[in-house]
């Protein structure tokens, strides 16, 4: 049963290439034509694959349609808080996960430091996207146009003097974040915080949400605190892998 099942998956990757006839099926599987027959009928009914006119198979719209309700399903906070967790565990600053909303990137979770000093940040609430690390990360991976257009309409505080001071310098920050893969904010919002961020990927690349760690300067310097930056990547690589189902979750 366990190679019928694997015979019939190794169609799939194959008709993803495009349509083949029942030859080339047979010719891949490395089976006789009756048998690649059975397996494509199964997989037809199924609606994963979808015979055409001309005898040739392709992928189903079925297979999409799995696809797609399983993006929209699922939930980026619920697979990053344990590596969260685990990234409290080992550095002990407070941990951000973050994703871009209606023009608004919004904290959807935080593990807080086992410091005495807090952070005042809370989920649900809207960053400074003008100097946050997850707001550079998450604005970056917009389309060259919109990251010109929302450079040009967003007003920019000055809340220290390192703060992001215009459209011009902002839209250069963005395009250094693209070129490196991750983002700091080193007293920009607050002097007296430092933060690394990296970005969480999807299936297809594109950035579906940011984690960062933060911390005071009474607790590490800025230098100390970037020395966390292959962790705070790492993590966000795990994330990444476990949200697109390139890696399987850890089993307990």
């Amino acid at each position: 049963m366990s190679q019928t099942v694997d015979r019939a998956l190794s169609i799939l990757p194959l008709l993803a290439e495009g349509p083949a006839d029942l030859g080339q099926v047979a010719d891949r599987l490395g089976v006789h034509k009756s048998t690649a027959l059975r397996l494509l009928r199964t997989l037809h009914e199924h609606g994963l694959v979808y015979r055409q006119s001309d005898q040739r198979y392709r992928l189903g719209a079925r297979l999409f349609a799995l696809a797609q309700e399983a993006m929209e399903n699922l939930d980026v906070r619920e697979i990053a808080h344990a590596h969260l967790v685990r990234l409290n565990e080992q550095c002990g600053h407070t941990v951000h996960l973050a994703v871009h909303e209606e023009n608004e990137v919004l904290y959807i979770d935080k593990v807080e430091s086992r410091y005495p000093v807090r952070m005042y940040s809370r989920i649900g609430k809207p960053v400074a996207l003008t100097v946050a690390a997850v707001a550079k990360l998450l604005l970056a991976d917009l389309p060259e146009h919109e990251r010109r257009a929302l450079a040009e309409k967003l007003d920019y505080p000055l809340y220290t003097p390192r703060s992001t001071p215009g459209p011009a310098a902002f839209l250069r920050e963005l395009e250094k974040v693209r070129e490196q893969g991750w983002a700091t904010d080193l007293g920009g919002h607050e002097e007296s915080i430092n933060c690394v961020a990296a970005p969480i990927r999807g299936a297809d690349g594109r950035v579906v949400a940011a984690m960062s760690v933060s911390a005071p300067n009474v607790v590490v310097t800025a230098d100390e605190l970037l020395t966390l930056l292959p962790l705070v990547r790492r993590t966000a690589d795990a994330i990444s892998g476990e949200y697109s189902g390139r890696t399987p979750a850890e089993l307990p």
